[in-house]
């Protein structure tokens, strides 16, 4: 006998889910969520463009990815709003810290705030792939405590000059990824884009360095391919955090200003 009452009733949880792997040349990601997000770190000296790489990460990667990003200030949340304002991410998934201090003290020495604004985010907006953690602008000696970044990468420009890489400290020589910035201002400031990557290529001992420019595509996808490795590393739990060296002897004498 034919069901008299056959079951119309529409699907109340179609599958909405975003493909998360649009682009089959990129690394893809295996199913399933770790434990947390990926944490990253991202530092640097003032100027140096931390913000726009934080602004372009969550530009190019949100579509796939579950995103939060923490920043750090000393007495203000700029960076917080100018990536609000940005509209990189939804308002209420980017977070402020206020340091009160010189900005390693909240990357390196007490942490606690920082893992505070992290674990928030995840509990309330989880399960997240993946948290930026933004340092404030210091020298070239701030490094992140491996107890609040899994990974991290340091960021310098080529406005800086074009020898800071062989001035060495931690943050240079033994983050995870180091980026030298703004290369389309390369010209306009005499700095040999080339020589400049060799010279941090030699401090690094193997370890990689990105030529960075927002307006760059190639370079960008550069990027974002070395976070979705990273994060594949990560999930399968292939990826140790290491720590790339205290600072050195440190005078609060000058000030910090913004990041």
């Amino acid at each position: 006998m034919p069901d008299r009452h056959p079951d119309t009733t529409p699907d109340r949880h179609p599958d909405t889910t975003p493909d998360r792997h649009p682009d089959h040349n990129t690394p893809h990601l295996p199913d399933g969520h770790p434990r947390r997000a990926l944490r990253l770190g991202v530092a640097g000296p003032v100027g140096t463009g931390k913000s726009s790489i934080l602004a372009t990460l969550c530009r190019e990667l949100a579509g796939e990815l579950a995103m939060a990003v923490v920043t750090n200030d000393i007495y203000t949340d700029e960076d917080a709003r100018f990536l609000r304002s940005a509209g990189v991410l939804p308002t209420e998934r980017i977070r402020a810290v206020e340091t009160g201090a010189c900005p390693h003290t909240a990357i390196r020495d007490d942490v606690s705030a920082n893992l505070d604004a992290v674990e928030d985010l995840e509990e309330a907006y989880g399960p997240l792939d993946l948290v930026l953690v933004e340092s404030g602008g210091d020298n070239l000696t701030a490094t992140f405590s491996p107890a609040l970044a899994d990974a991290q990468l340091f960021c310098i420009d080529v406005a800086g000059g074009g020898d800071v890489a062989r001035k060495g400290g931690p943050g240079i020589t033994g983050a995870d990824l180091l980026i030298i910035n703004k290369t389309d201002l390369a010209p306009h400031v005499e700095v040999d884009v080339a020589a400049m990557v060799a010279d941090a290529s030699r401090a690094r001992d193997g370890l990689p360095v990105l030529a960075l420019s927002r307006h760059d595509p190639a370079s960008v996808a550069q990027l974002t391919d070395w976070v979705r490795e990273l994060l594949v590393r990560h999930r399968s739990g292939t990826h140790v955090p290491t720590d790339p060296g205290p600072m050195a002897p440190h005078s609060h004498s000058h000030s910090h200003d913004g990041s």
